[in-house]
């Protein structure tokens, strides 16, 4: 027997905000969080626009002196655990502190960090320059042990890493370790902040970013026509898990219930999905039969939705695979129109704004999608927020290396 698994509290940092909620309202008011890059100058790049957290002060969250000794992922970490520790009301002592983990992982690590600190040495040619938090600062399970240690949780604190479907598996991972019976409750989530030179270069360099830098609002258009490619995006998404009857046992609010996961791999090629989405089709198969659920179970999907030539297509090839003439009735969308790409960070708030869709009975849009590809012809909810009945929400979430993730979310019943 395995147990139910609820979740109790969300927290999260995007381009759209520095909470929750106001997230949320720019998402389904179908606003663009994407601007000029300010995080360095990108005078000599191709790509000069990205999805940047604006107004941001760590120290709102943790004391200066821990700011400077952490990267600017970890920073968005803990302030997305606070937010989602604060709503749940999990208090963690002596007699429970053994059965709750940190499950929270980042696609890239600090490697904003390491590269401020590769160029230190580069240009001083002086060890002794460097930063004797280098090591922590780069680590990608940093952002799980600021959390644990913040909060004294000494369950398995954990960082699987699958590239940008990493927040999903996080939260995957957290939630078989907590059925299994192994933990009773955990932060689950993903943080990044890959919007450095290198990594604009890098991604540019393999055809992915779009370079529409005069209308960075409309630089992002997954499943039309014209298309450009993905826009760098940052933040962090955090959740917290509870078994059923733990939470019950305390008198938590209950915020929806996860019922299916799967991860499979393509196997296929180290940037490019399967044309025909079979590794994505067999993740969103495996995560209905986990849930033990059908195609007509699931009222909407969170897309994975990159805005590039190549995931589009093979996203809505996936989800027709499985869904048959079904994949026509319920609707897609792809909030990464409005946030940006941010890695592995954008896996884990796309699984919060498939529980905000059933909390609000209403799907986020695609904005920016005014000529769908001829190829993608699905529901993508286009540039409208939709008031409907939910209460059961696919999220998936894809990778480079053809990692694939599916969750799959339920209004809760008791």
């Amino acid at each position: 027997m395995t147990r139910r698994v609820v979740v109790t509290g969300l927290g999260m940092v995007t381009p759209l905000g520095h909470t929750v909620e106001e997230t949320w309202a720019n998402i389904t008011a179908g606003k663009s969080g994407i601007g000029p890059i300010t995080l360095f100058d990108p005078t000599n790049y191709l790509v000069k626009i990205a999805a940047e957290v604006k107004n941001w002060d760590a120290t709102q969250y943790m004391p200066a002196k821990e700011v400077r000794r952490r990267d600017r992922y970890q920073h968005f970490c803990i302030a997305a655990a606070k937010e989602a520790m604060q709503q749940s009301g999990l208090e963690v002592n002596d007699g429970n502190r053994r059965r709750i983990g940190s499950i929270i992982g980042s696609s890239v690590g600090g490697v904003g960090s390491y590269y401020e600190q590769a160029d230190l040495l580069f240009e001083t040619k002086d060890p002794r320059r460097i930063t004797p938090f280098g090591i922590p600062m780069l680590m990608a399970n940093g952002g799980s042990d600021l959390v644990s240690i913040e909060y004294g949780v000494t369950g398995p604190s954990a960082t699987p890493t699958s590239a940008c479907a990493t927040g999903a598996d996080c939260i995957g991972h957290a939630f078989d370790l907590i059925r299994w019976g192994r933990l009773d409750a955990a932060l689950a989530g993903c943080g990044d902040a890959p919007i450095i030179p290198i990594g604009i270069a890098a991604f540019d360099r393999v055809g992915a970013c779009s370079r529409e830098n005069d209308q960075p609002e409309r630089a992002m258009r997954p499943f039309d026509k014209t298309r450009p490619g993905l826009v760098f995006s940052e933040g962090a998404g955090v959740i917290v898990m509870e078994a059923l009857e733990f939470a019950e046992a305390r008198g938590a609010i209950i915020l929806a219930e996860l019922v299916g996961f799967a991860s499979t791999s393509d196997a296929f090629h180290v940037t490019a999905p399967q044309p025909d989405g079979f590794g994505a089709s067999e993740a969103i198969s495996l995560a209905l039969d986990d849930a033990q659920l059908v195609p007509e179970d699931i009222h909407y999907i969170n897309a994975h939705g990159t805005g590039t030539s190549l995931n589009d297509v093979m996203e809505t090839r996936a989800v027709k695979r499985v869904f048959g003439e079904q994949a026509y009735k319920v609707p897609l969308s792809s909030t990464k129109s409005m946030t940006g790409h941010g890695m592995g960070a954008t896996a884990a708030t796309e699984a919060i704004f498939s529980i905000l869709a059933i909390r609000d009975q209403l799907v986020p849009p695609t904005i920016n999608l005014h000529e769908a590809d001829p190829d993608c012809d699905l529901d993508y909810v286009p540039n409208v927020a939709r008031e409907m009945s939910v209460s059961c929400v696919m999220s998936n979430s894809f990778g480079f290396g053809g990692h694939n993730v599916s969750l799959i979310f339920k209004a809760f019943k008791s």
